[in-house]
């Protein structure tokens, strides 16, 4: 069996690279720890950490297709973020012009989380410690 240690990173591939950015590192929080420009794939490449630790890659390309979101389709279904107190964090992001959805409760843990997305419709999730 393969000895994983963790997860190293999330890779995510976007429309608007300078909208997403904004949107990761000003509304999100994540820092960007380094940014690289390939000239021969016209094709940025952002490595994004949250504190401290490297999460995820925030690549541009040239014509990428839309990806489908909803509704559900086979691959990664949604990116979730831990929070101390989902309410203010979700307050956090309608302040931000973030739309959120109403915040449930998972009815196996008991703890509460919501759903948003990033630029690209890709769906997001906070969910509370």
């Amino acid at each position: 069996m393969l000895q994983l240690k963790s997860i190293h990173h999330i890779a995510i591939i976007c429309t608007d690279y300078a909208f997403s950015k904004a949107f990761y590192t000003q509304v999100l929080g994540l820092t960007l720890v380094q940014e690289i420009y390939r000239a021969e794939r016209n094709s940025y490449k952002a490595d994004l950490a949250l504190n401290g630790t490297y999460v995820l890659e925030l690549f541009s390309f040239p014509d990428v297709p839309a990806r489908l979101s909803f509704p559900e389709a086979a691959g990664l279904r949604h990116l979730a973020f831990e929070v101390e107190d989902v309410e203010a964090a979700r307050q956090e992001l309608i302040g931000q012009q973030v739309a959120v959805q109403e915040i449930r409760t998972d009815e196996h843990t008991g703890k509460r989380f919501c759903f948003f997305t990033d630029p690209d419709h890709l769906p997001l999730e906070l969910y509370e410690r």
